[in-house]
């Protein structure tokens, strides 16, 4: 690998994280700028929702069905995320409008946030198993399309619809970033093989379009960050959340096996969340302001997932 290429890979990343932010404040403080926002919102909205779907179809693309085999660890983190999201949800519910309550819907949503789509190939360049990454994403997933649309009518009730067209109204808009481009891969998978074989070459490249998410992703976050008006100890109070629900979730998966390999691969499937999935939630469902912790959580995690890379490529 050449000197610059290994310089992309290792700073792809952080660079992402202050072009996304950049790109924006060169939005919000240049006037001329500010007709066009009447499209920039749902485009880099609407743009990262095909970004995460992209990068789940070329994780589907390489794993046949037959190699998604649920471990224990798997077992384990799910109960970890599913059971830290309801009891975060039971204290939303038992709480009065205010910071306090808009702290923990912020960790309930970083909790139950799936898998990243790009956790896959994070986790196939550290050296750990893409099967064991892909089980795990299909699993988070599958459990936070029933859960997510059943608990956050709960806590967030919609003025305009009852509870069970909420619900319903939640699921459509979860089913085809998360569960779609699993069951569009593993039909050309059966039914179109030399297709699947050359989608399979061309998934090494989903690591640079990770690149372009990432870059949409703290677009919408500094955005949900200078609209939200928030005080400085709210702000903070965020930024303790999304470091702490991030480092955990890290630490925790990192811990689960005996095996260092398996360790890589559940610190990554726990810790890495789809961030921008947590961040278009946040903004649509729940308090707006909630969105701010996907957007300080993408930081966290590229930041470590940027020293992991680094780490890995000095010791080649």
């Amino acid at each position: 690998m050449n000197k610059w290429a290994r310089l992309l890979r290792e700073w792809m990343l952080p660079g992402a994280i202050v072009l996304g932010i950049s790109l924006y404040l060169l939005y919000h403080f240049t006037p001329a700028l500010h007709p066009y926002g009447v499209w920039l919102h749902p485009l880099a909205s609407e743009g990262q929702r095909l970004v995460i779907a992209i990068l789940l179809f070329f994780q589907f693309v390489k794993i046949s069905p037959h190699e998604l085999k649920l471990t224990s660890w798997h077992l384990k983190a799910l109960a970890l995320q599913v059971g830290l999201f309801l009891l975060f949800a039971l204290g939303v519910l038992l709480t009065e409008p205010g910071t306090f309550r808009m702290l923990l819907e912020c960790a309930m949503l970083c909790f139950i946030c799936p898998t990243a789509s790009a956790a896959g190939v994070i986790t196939d360049r550290l050296g750990g198993r893409l099967a064991a990454t892909v089980t795990y994403l299909v699993a988070i997933n599958l459990a936070g399309t029933f859960l997510i649309p059943l608990v956050i009518p709960l806590v967030n009730p919609s003025a305009q619809m009852g509870f069970w067209a909420y619900v319903g109204h939640i699921a459509l808009k979860v089913f085809p970033v998360l569960i779609l481009p699993g069951l569009v891969a593993w039909l050309i998978r059966y039914t179109m093989p030399r297709l699947q074989r050359r989608l399979m070459r061309w998934a090494s490249n989903s690591f640079y379009v990770w690149g372009v998410g990432l870059t949409l992703a703290m677009v919408l976050a500094t955005r949900a960050l200078l609209l939200s008006h928030l005080g400085p100890w709210a702000i903070a109070g965020i930024v303790v959340v999304s470091v702490l629900s991030c480092a955990l979730q890290f630490f925790a998966g990192h811990r689960m096996q005996k095996d260092p390999v398996d360790n890589l691969t559940a610190g990554q499937a726990l810790g890495q969340k789809n961030t921008g999935f947590l961040i278009w939630l946040g903004y649509n469902y729940m308090t707006p302001v909630t969105s701010v912790a996907g957007g300080l959580y993408a930081i966290w995690q590229n930041l470590y997932n940027s020293w992991e890379l680094y780490q890995k490529e000095k010791g080649a």
